[in-house]
């Protein structure tokens, strides 16, 4: 049974900084591009950021380019974000995902290209 589950998210000042993890069961790490996504209460689901199945590849969105830093920890089947200068318009549910590449090619943030997503968890910056 393949299972993603996030943990790492909390209440954090604005210029803060947390680390998001996202730890994967019941599936071949590496044959998988995996993502960041978040979503704000009443606002659309929206891709942060994705690191492809060899971590060769990542991709952020503008707004937290220089902020964030995705990584993969192979070994114990676990996706990072890390989390730095957090803004309140950062406040959101951020959720992790997957996609079956077969150790091949890059990663993309959209939404639909990802099917196995988790149950997120919640990072709130305040102002």
């Amino acid at each position: 049974q393949v299972q993603v589950v996030e943990s790492g998210g909390g209440l954090v000042q604005t210029g803060g900084s947390l680390r998001l993890s996202c730890t994967a069961s019941g599936l071949t790490f590496d044959d998988y591009a995996v993502g960041w996504f978040r979503q704000a209460p009443g606002k659309e689901r929206e891709g942060v950021s994705c690191i492809n199945w060899s971590s060769s590849t990542t991709y952020y969105v503008d707004s937290v380019k220089g902020r964030f830093t995705i990584s993969r920890d192979y070994a114990h089947n676990t996706l990072y974000l890390q989390m730095n200068s957090l803004k309140p318009e950062d406040t959101a549910m951020y959720y992790c995902a997957g996609r079956k590449v077969y150790r091949s090619g890059g990663c993309g943030i959209g939404v639909n290209e990802y099917n196995i997503w988790g149950q997120g968890t919640q990072v709130t910056v305040s102002s």
